[in-house]
């Protein structure tokens, strides 16, 4: 469920119509509803609550400060990938002790910055990981906590691309590697053996991938109980799909249910790293149309988004549902939205049966809030959009859209070539 909706054929967000947004702010603009985020991650955190449980947010899927703030004060942590995340958790009021750390390729910064803030624990990804964590813990007389991010080689039925949990992903310490690793983990000074943590990938649309792994990943709890070590936390990773178009994800409650039968009790605290199913269809991107034209056999309309603004649809070939911000009665045409980036593959939407737009009109792209200012890019020099929470019948700008000295700032011209040199 999200909160945009027709009324009186005019496309609004709650209580405000969207054309109010794109005459204040101009467009594109991410438009993002604070009843959708509090009822989505509401809804996931409270399915687990037979189980303790940290549900931590995952920063990439969308950082701004405002989102991480409101998850922050629902009682949420944070998933991060990288010092630049970390700085946000932190900056945003996420506490230190609900920061989880994943990511392939930590740097020296990173897990020093970390380790000062005090996170509750680093998914570590690889032996040479682990080494390095524990001398960087030993130099600053810290114990590192740590949790080893399993690949239980699981295929999450996604596109290739999102897939995270089978073998030959980049991702994780092969399954049948885990326990040497634990063993030599528990020799390590450094060290502090926490957790157990896996992700088999995002946009999964069936419970069965997830029960697989919890399954495998139980398994090895046993065995390791076995060897002495003893784990407080089970982190589950996230990927819950959202409906993009024919989708029919489970429930979060059906997700949760499907989890507690698996584990039938036992003492481990879970983690939960949600990201897409809270924020995915919580936000829109709103363009306004700029010209359109007639194809042989389709017409293009052409938009002020692009591809640098949402890269889902050229990098996945994902769907996006195109909502006009007024309906009519208009014959419907088969059509490209398309953007002005100059690339073949800039588009939002290709061979849709869409109304026949006019310029200066507005569309919605519908389940825009995940991956996409995240992913954004200032390709063709274009100006990042503005980011806009509409809470009730106000809505606040919750990131300025870029000007020009934005986008140059940090650049400087050498000496040599300045004019007369």
């Amino acid at each position: 469920m999200h909160h945009f909706h027709y009324v009186g054929g005019e496309l609004y967000c709650e209580d405000l119509p969207l054309a109010r947004i794109a005459e204040s702010v101009g467009t594109p603009v991410y438009v993002y509803s604070h009843a959708t985020l509090t009822r989505h991650f509401t809804a996931f955190d409270q399915a687990f609550a037979e189980m303790p449980h940290l549900t931590c947010f995952s920063v990439k899927s969308s950082s701004n400060l405002s989102l991480l703030r409101l998850f922050a004060r629902l009682g949420g942590g944070a998933d991060i990938v990288s010092g630049g995340e970390l700085f946000r958790a932190l900056r945003a009021g996420v506490p230190a002790d609900r920061i989880v750390y994943s990511g392939v390729g930590k740097t020296r910064p990173e897990i020093r910055a970390a380790l000062e803030a005090n996170i509750l624990m680093f998914n570590i990804e690889s032996s040479q990981e682990l080494d390095l964590i524990d001398e960087i813990a030993q130099e600053m007389g810290r114990k590192a906590p740590v949790a080893l991010r399993v690949n239980p080689d699981v295929d999450p039925k996604t596109h290739p691309y999102i897939s995270t949990g089978l073998k030959k992903n980049k991702f994780g310490i092969a399954i049948e590697r885990a326990e040497s690793e634990y063993d030599r983990t528990s020799d390590l000074a450094g060290l502090e053996v926490v957790g157990l943590a896996c992700h088999i990938g995002s946009q999964l649309t069936d419970v069965e991938p997830f029960t697989d792994a919890v399954g495998r990943l139980l398994l090895l709890v046993d065995r390791l109980e076995k060897r002495d070590i003893h784990l407080t936390w089970l982190d589950l990773g996230g990927g819950l799909g959202i409906t993009y178009q024919d989708e029919t994800p489970p429930e979060p409650a059906v997700y949760a249910q499907a989890i507690r039968q698996v584990l039938d009790g036992g003492d481990l605290r879970l983690i939960l790293e949600p990201g897409r199913v809270i924020v995915g269809n919580a936000g829109v991107l709103l363009t306004r149309v700029l010209y359109t034209k007639e194809g042989s056999d389709k017409t293009f309309v052409i938009v002020d988004a692009a591809m640098n603004d949402l890269i889902r649809p050229s990098l996945y070939d994902s769907y996006h549902a195109i909502w006009p911000e007024r309906q009519s009665e208009r014959r419907t045409r088969t059509t490209d939205v398309v953007g002005p980036i100059c690339e073949s593959g800039d588009f939002l939407a290709r061979n849709r049966e869409l109304p026949e737009f006019l310029p200066g009109e507005l569309l919605s792209v519908m389940s825009a809030g995940a991956y996409t200012y995240s992913m954004s890019s200032n390709y063709n020099s274009r100006l990042k959009p503005a980011e806009v929470l509409v809470r009730g019948k106000d809505f606040h700008v919750i990131r300025r859209r870029e000007t020009y000295e934005d986008l140059i700032r940090g650049e400087e011209i050498p000496a040599f070539l300045e004019p007369g040199a």
